[in-house]
């Protein structure tokens, strides 16, 4: 059974993807930006998806490398229409937003990728940042694919205490010997 909501039209689902999108620190993926529209019980994944496909074909919305951005002409649209989103969904938005914001900005700074070497083996390329410049940068050839999907998944589930954990090596503060 479907949830009752204040959205009703495709329309008003076009102009909360807008509103939410215009809203993002940062480009979003599909899953993120579902699970902010499904703020209303008017909306369905079927709806939203279609709604979606749509902004970007009428380039309100621009996909680039698996993250949606809202383009100048959604922002202006989005603007000029957002008094038409009843309060109640934009304020859930909104809340639901700043939550989102933070893990995109967290998201931005961490930087974790794999590629295969022509010679054999993997490196693993960690880095991470402040919002000022960059903290580290690290390289690390492993020989097996595994090995190199581990670390990085490892890295970025827990980007600062690793981080930490090499300063101290490096400082001599990691409780071993010297």
């Amino acid at each position: 059974m479907q949830e009752h909501g204040f959205i009703s039209d495709k329309l008003e689902i076009k102009l909360l993807i807008l509103y939410i999108a215009s809203r993002l620190v940062e480009p979003a993926p599909f899953e993120v930006l579902q699970e902010l529209s499904l703020c209303d019980g008017g909306v369905d994944y079927f709806n939203f998806s279609e709604c979606l496909a749509d902004l970007v074909r009428t380039e309100h919305l621009e996909l680039r490398e698996g993250r949606y951005a809202v383009t100048e002409k959604g922002r202006r649209n989005s603007a000029a229409c957002e008094s038409g989103l009843p309060y109640a969904v934009r304020l859930r938005a909104e809340q639901n937003l700043a939550v989102s914001n933070e893990q995109l900005k967290r998201q931005a700074l961490v930087h974790a990728g794999v590629r295969e070497r022509e010679g054999g083996g993997y490196t693993v390329e960690l880095s991470m940042s402040d919002e000022l410049d960059s903290l580290m940068r690290l390289e690390v050839l492993v020989t097996r694919r595994e090995l190199a999907m581990d670390i990085r998944r490892r890295f970025q589930d827990q980007p600062e205490e690793i981080y930490a954990k090499i300063l101290a090596v490096l400082c001599g503060k990691d409780g071993g010997g010297s």
